[in-house]
């Protein structure tokens, strides 16, 4: 499996313009971080359209965005997240992330792979994972928490690191909420992505996982969102 470069914010036959008019104000100046993907309707096990107003508070569902192989967390806070600036990618590069979507904005999404030593879900096991708020904690938001080397992100701040090893907050996946249908669609990235070393470092495993050689394939028109605790048999606390 070689390197790539992968498709970056003016890319995919999207302009710079289209894109700013088409994601949230705050992100038109973070062209640097901004990144278009295939628009990708997420769906149930059953290929039903995910309503946002039905995803349980406080739940997290794991999806393949923007390749196949790369998992990504969807969601659903327990209370409405704004917009957040100053976020810093771990070469400085700074973006805004444009907050929770859904009629509540409560809804989010992130790359599910940890920005340190890249500890991700499998269907084995997953060293990552949200953990909402316990009665008491006053950080009613909850945390993404990885126990590989505790480096633990804030869903409402942009995954930003509240502490650990990490450099930089987990890359956010953009979403589109349809307010007619309530319906959820991936459109992108913003933030610093690590699927470079992603493939690098997995090469050998993601050969044998995808032997048609489509592991870096993005992923297309629907996406299923699984349940963490459904899609891993194992989930590491710490």
């Amino acid at each position: 499996m070689k390197r790539r470069s992968f498709v970056k914010a003016c890319g995919a036959g999207v302009s710079c313009a289209a894109l700013a008019t088409s994601l949230p104000h705050a992100l038109s100046e973070a062209a640097a971080t901004l990144r278009r993907y295939p628009r990708v309707q997420l769906v149930n096990g059953n290929g039903q359209p995910i309503k946002a107003s039905a995803l349980s508070a406080g739940k997290q569902w794991v999806f393949a965005y923007p390749f196949k192989a790369t998992p990504a967390f969807l969601i659903n806070l327990q209370t409405p997240v704004e917009p957040v600036s100053g976020l810093l990618t771990e070469t400085g590069e700074p973006y805004e992330w444009p907050g929770g979507v859904g009629t509540t904005k409560t809804v989010v999404a992130y790359s599910a792979i940890c920005a340190h030593k890249l500890a991700h879900p499998t269907p084995s096991l997953s060293y990552i994972s949200y953990r909402p708020a316990r009665a008491g904690e006053s950080h009613s938001a909850g945390f993404i928490t990885c126990c590989a080397e505790n480096s633990r992100y804030d869903p409402a701040r942009g995954a930003a690191v509240i502490n650990g090893p990490a450099r930089q907050p987990l890359a956010t996946i953009l979403l589109e909420h349809d307010t007619q249908t309530d319906a959820l669609f991936a459109v992108g990235t913003v933030g610093g992505e690590v699927f470079n070393r992603f493939f690098d470092e997995f090469s050998p495993r993601l050969q044998l996982e995808y032997p048609n050689g489509d592991a870096m394939a993005l992923s297309n028109s629907q996406v299923v969102a699984t349940p963490l605790e459904t899609y891993s048999d194992n989930i590491m606390g710490c």
